[in-house]
């Protein structure tokens, strides 16, 4: 049984670790996550039962839960392999047509993520910004612009997440009209600068825009 210690990980870096450890296994076995808070517990058990798996919790103290998430095979967490476990076989000496890649176009507008409490706001577009880096199909472009252009400036909490999209081929345009009025354009540390032409053009040529 693989032991992982989440406890002061904000929601979904529990849910993310554990998936990991479990397609790890790459057979069966457990894995069980050690948290700090019950929408954890909530979110690893909706993850372990929505992969078929059994899951228990336990509380071990006033804010310490034990889940623990067992799969009874190995685990697939691609969803290409999930999609190719059901496809159709093609006719012989035709070539299936490979899937077209979605064009999608995250636009962060703001350093908070909702209205209401800005602490809670900072630290969910934080928790949001690692979450891109985690998906199977990464998006095409991150615009940010507005109070959004913060993120992409040195000592920002998801400076270190764009970073990682940048490097993995994610486009990062922070709007230099933004920039500017705020007075932080030569503190730019991530992606390049852009202009409201180009912000126009990957909103309107996107197959789905994300607002977080």
């Amino acid at each position: 049984m693989l032991t992982i210690d989440a406890r002061g990980e904000a929601c979904p870096i529990p849910v993310v670790r554990t998936l990991k450890a479990l397609a790890a296994l790459a057979g069966p076995g457990s894995v069980e996550t050690l948290v700090d808070n019950q929408i954890a517990v909530q979110n690893l058990t909706r993850m372990g039962e929505g992969k078929g798996c059994a899951v228990t919790s336990e509380r071990l103290g006033e804010k310490e839960w034990r889940v623990t998430v067992t799969a009874s095979a190995a685990l697939a967490v691609s969803e290409a392999e999930a999609e190719s476990a059901t496809c159709e076989v093609p006719a012989p000496g035709v070539v299936p047509a490979a899937p077209a890649p979605r064009n999608v176009v995250v636009a962060i507008t703001s350093e908070c993520m909702g209205t209401g409490d800005d602490v809670l706001g900072r630290k969910l577009m934080g928790s949001f910004v690692y979450s891109l880096t985690q998906l199977e199909e990464l998006p095409a472009c991150v615009l940010l612009y507005n109070g959004g252009a913060h993120l992409s400036c040195e000592g920002s909490a998801a400076l270190e997440d764009l970073r990682g999209l940048a490097a993995s081929g994610v486009e990062v345009l922070t709007c230099g009209t933004c920039l500017d009025h705020y007075g932080i354009a030569d503190t730019l540390a991530v992606g390049e600068v852009t202009n409201m032409y180009v912000i126009a053009q990957r909103l309107t040529g996107a197959s789905l825009v994300v607002r977080p």
